[in-house]
């Protein structure tokens, strides 16, 4: 009898913990109740995030937690380790929140499973540009690899990307920016108006770009081309002799001593323009801002040729299934609910939800950061430091004017193998 009676107590507590953890993931995910911080707190639910340090934030972990009971554990790490690890690692996340390019080595390999948009609570609110590629009707599709390019497949159990929109998104985008050169006014003495101005032998020995290779060689490319080196068909695709071409150049730069160095984190580049050692380089917007935080002048720079962008999202890994999959989806309806694309939007990155963001930043915020207007006040990080005083403009107006002018896409070619090959040659030389 109390053999029979243990047993039985046993299953029973069990059985209650596995199916009362379902039920409430269930619940929660299908919108039907609220109060989700006792939810899936008493299911205990982890989700393991990784990604680079861009997103992965700990301010972002601890809102999650208090907002959902849900407790995020975030890795950061670099975009070419963050790739790596996708494929490799595969049940060592739950979360990828990584780069479209990036995507493009990643979910061939069937580590990451698409999401019904049908569960995406805000998937109407996401911009335009993350599902046709386009800003504004008129807009023209940017080179390299944009998102929408990669952001849909037809059916579950794909890996190859659908031509158009579909009912199944490989990733939520959440994150994006139009990337330039960042400068010392105080310090390069007259005006930057080209990419191809980070060669002027005025800076030589203070110039510097960034070493991550997909990222750098679009980078390079915008130099090239506004140099009149080279016209590439497509600077997100280039051929085997446009990346020689291309490659040989930046060898000759460096080996004439016109960089300084070679970063790959945003810390790296902040320090490098705020110490003084380099004027002139390629950067992060909230590294510029960094900078300035620290009473430095420094300024993200509109270029006549335009920018070059990078976006990222959530990918959901191929293993989660049941409460596991249930708190994703709701994890990920959170974040595009408003709260973090407001919080992203002060760093000055770009929310892919900006109806939900708005609701989120004041109207002096929404004004400075998106609509390009003179701050009223005191513009803040969303630590409360000063970022900018009143009556400052973001460098390069609004959120239409930059993002309207990006010229190519961070991007995956098609001969991706040999190009970092010979990135790598460029970086030892």
């Amino acid at each position: 009898m109390t053999k029979t009676t243990k047993r039985n107590a046993g299953i029973s507590r069990r059985s209650l913990l596995k199916t009362g953890a379902a039920a409430a993931g269930l619940a929660a995910g299908s919108g039907l109740v609220t109060g989700f911080p006792m939810i899936w707190a008493q299911t205990a639910i982890t989700l393991r995030q990784f990604g680079t340090g861009v997103s992965n934030l700990n301010d972002i972990a601890a809102k999650c937690k208090e907002d959902l009971g849900i407790t995020l554990e975030m890795t950061a790490t670099d975009s070419d380790a963050a790739a790596q690890r996708a494929v490799t690692q595969a049940d060592s996340y739950d979360i990828a929140d990584i780069e479209y390019w990036i995507l493009k080595k990643v979910f061939p390999a069937g580590v990451i499973q698409p999401m019904d948009i049908s569960k995406l609570k805000y998937y109407d609110k996401i911009v335009p540009l993350f599902k046709n590629g386009k800003l504004t009707p008129d807009s023209v599709i940017a080179q390299g690899t944009a998102p929408h390019t990669v952001g849909f497949v037809e059916k579950p159990g794909d890996t190859t990307f659908a031509a158009a929109e579909t009912g199944w998104f490989t990733m939520v985008p959440t994150i994006y920016n139009a990337d330039t050169l960042g400068i010392r006014p105080d310090l390069v003495g007259r005006d930057i108006t080209t990419w191809a101005d980070i060669m002027d032998p005025a800076f030589k020995g203070k110039a510097s770009i960034l070493n991550i290779p997909s990222i750098g060689i679009m980078d390079a490319a915008m130099i090239m081309e506004a140099m009149g080196n080279i016209k590439y068909a497509d600077k997100g695709n280039m051929t085997t002799e446009e990346i020689d071409k291309t490659i040989d150049f930046l060898i000759k730069a460096k080996q004439d001593g016109q960089f300084r160095a070679f970063w790959k984190s945003f810390d790296e580049s902040v320090n490098l323009m705020s110490s003084g050692e380099v004027v002139i380089q390629s950067m992060w917007s909230p590294a510029v801002a960094a900078v300035r935080a620290k009473g430095i002048a420094c300024k993200y720079q509109p270029l006549k040729e335009g920018y070059r962008s990078w976006g990222g999202g959530l990918g959901l890994a191929a293993h989660l299934s049941g409460a596991q999959l249930d708190a994703a989806y709701e994890y990920i309806n959170w974040y595009t609910s408003g709260w973090v694309g407001g919080y992203l939007n002060r760093q000055g990155y770009y929310s892919a939800a900006m109806d939900t963001a708005k609701e989120y930043m004041s109207a002096d915020e929404w004004g400075y950061w998106i609509e390009g207007k003179p701050a009223e006040g005191e513009i803040k990080a969303p630590d409360g430091k000063v970022m900018e005083k009143p009556g400052a403009v973001r460098d390069g107006g609004s959120f239409l004017e930059r993002m309207g002018h990006v010229a190519c896409w961070n991007s995956v070619m098609d001969e991706d193998r040999y190009m970092v090959r010979r990135w790598n040659e460029f970086i030892a030389s």
